[in-house]
């Protein structure tokens, strides 16, 4: 995660927080070191960010800090409660934690009226909820396609049969009932669906595709495109 980023959530963490928080418990959220929430906190005070407190006791904010407020509409905040709930069905575990973490910061952010709105049960995503896999987590996934970072697969196609695959990742595709790797096959030489249910196993390999990410996907979608003609 980015400096950037990192501050980002450690305001945040903060701003919800009911008690002090500890430097080794961001640390753990964020997968960083204790030390670096220690620089992280030093910087944040230095650009005058009221958080109080030290280590080994833990850290707050004071109250009456705010970041910008985000200013939505009523229809606007049922859309994101919405999607939301349309993670829910997925089979991607990290980005149903991220959708929870998400509904509390955009609520804290609000102001009542429409925090309330983001607490009504009026809409809901129904249907068949999607199983996590356990031959590939979908966050290692989308984190090798930001990165651009290949991975090997133990694959097994419809008919049953076995097979390894190096694949450079461009995209997932959620379904219902499963979700869909989109990658260039460099044994077939050519885009396949990887379905996550039929993976066997998987890795992170040392080896990247650096610069191709969106050409590959600019491809994709082109391809995709013109077979729906």
């Amino acid at each position: 995660m980015r400096k950037a980023s990192r501050l980002f959530e450690i305001i945040q963490t903060l701003r919800l927080a009911e008690a002090p928080v500890t430097a080794a418990q961001m640390a753990a959220s964020l997968k960083v070191t204790p030390r670096s929430i220690y620089r992280d906190i030093a910087a944040l005070q230095a650009m005058q960010v009221p958080i109080q407190g030290g280590r080994g006791i833990g850290y707050l904010l004071r109250s009456g800090f705010d970041l910008p407020p985000l200013m939505f509409s009523i229809e606007e905040t049922e859309a994101m409660v919405l999607a939301l709930a349309l993670l829910e069905r997925t089979g991607d575990v990290a980005l149903k934690q991220a959708a929870r973490r998400a509904h509390q910061k955009i609520a804290a952010a609000m102001p009542p009226p429409l925090r309330q709105t983001l607490g009504t049960k009026t809409l809901y995503a129904w249907g068949a909820v999607a199983p996590s896999s356990d031959g590939i987590d979908l966050a290692m996934v989308r984190g090798a396609i930001r990165d651009e970072q290949k991975i090997e697969l133990a694959y097994r196609d419809e008919q049953g049969h076995a097979s390894r695959r190096t694949i450079r990742p461009v995209a997932i595709i959620y379904y219902s009932e499963t979700a869909n790797i989109v990658a260039w096959c460099e044994l077939r030489q050519a885009f396949r669906n990887f379905r996550v249910d039929r993976v066997e196993a998987s890795a992170l390999i040392d080896s990247f595709f650096k610069g191709e990410g969106d050409d590959l996907r600019s491809r994709w979608i082109a391809g995709w495109k013109s077979n729906q003609n």
